[in-house]
């Protein structure tokens, strides 16, 4: 039973909802990320995404485009992100990481030995935004083989078909995003994204977080009402662009326990 799993039963257990948050490696700095990791954890989250640098992030917006483009400033790539795993794991050995990001880091390293490299760092899993589940079965069945999980991305356009597809190749969660646009944009619908997960769940027997549009605790409220997880990123990055980069690690520590805190008062 992979950490994910583990983590995912103990939340069902204890009646919580998930609380999943994002930092981009080597932002705001490379000597704060682990640090950082450990501020959310503090703060209360369960599940660690641990975004990796890249040049085109398709999926993201503004904001973390911006990050990127820091972390890529510092030359951050995928070695030195496996490395902030590596760091973050002598001090924790319970709270999941999952590497966020997309496909040429891992082609450009091969997919079994990032898989290796991934498995002996720490990792427990990866997301990768343009790997669709019909297309790399293969890839999927030999993470699992070692351990990690591949968590795919739903969205309110995908077919019942697609949703198959990530129930037969996705492990650990799935991730559902709530609004047809970049991580960030718009507000969302909790009406329409309760539907969207029951139609989900008809298929997927994994827990599902959902993301990109929740800003605060009370669409945070919200989305638990009808997800096992909420998933934090743009925001969490926002809060350490307006914070002085030494007190980056206590801000983002403050800003999860608050959200922390919203999640367990349902």
């Amino acid at each position: 039973m992979s950490r994910i799993e583990q983590t995912f039963n103990a939340l069902k257990e204890q009646g919580k909802t998930g609380l999943v948050t994002f930092i981009t490696a080597g932002d705001p700095g490379p000597e704060l990320t682990v640090p950082l990791l450990h501020a959310l954890v503090e703060g209360g989250a369960d599940v660690l995404e641990l975004g990796v640098p890249f040049s085109d992030p398709m999926a993201e917006g503004p904001v973390i485009q911006r990050a990127c483009e820091r972390a890529l400033t510092f030359g951050i790539g995928m070695k030195d992100v496996l490395g902030y795993v590596r760091e973050f794991r002598r001090t924790d050995q319970a709270t999941p990481v999952v590497l966020m990001g997309y496909a040429n880091p891992i082609e450009r390293m091969g997919p079994s030995e990032f898989i290796r490299q991934a498995r002996e760092a720490g990792a427990d899993g990866a997301i990768v935004v343009d790997y669709p589940p019909e297309e790399c079965a293969e890839f999927a069945a030999e993470m699992q083989e070692n351990g990690l999980d591949l968590v795919f991305l739903l969205a309110p356009t995908s077919t019942p078909e697609r949703i198959r597809q990530v129930a037969r190749h996705g492990s650990g969660f799935s991730y559902y995003v709530s609004l047809k646009g970049v991580t960030g944009a718009g507000s969302i619908d909790t009406a329409d994204v309760a539907r969207r997960v029951a139609a989900i769940r008809e298929h997927v027997q994994l827990p599902i977080g959902v993301g990109f549009g929740i800003r605060d605790a009370a669409t945070a409220k919200q989305v638990a009402e009808v997800a096992d997880a909420v998933v934090i990123g743009s925001r969490i990055i926002q809060e350490l662009e307006n914070t002085p980069k030494e007190q980056g690690p206590q801000a983002v520590r403050d800003f999860v326990a608050g959200i922390r805190t919203a999640l367990d008062a349902r």
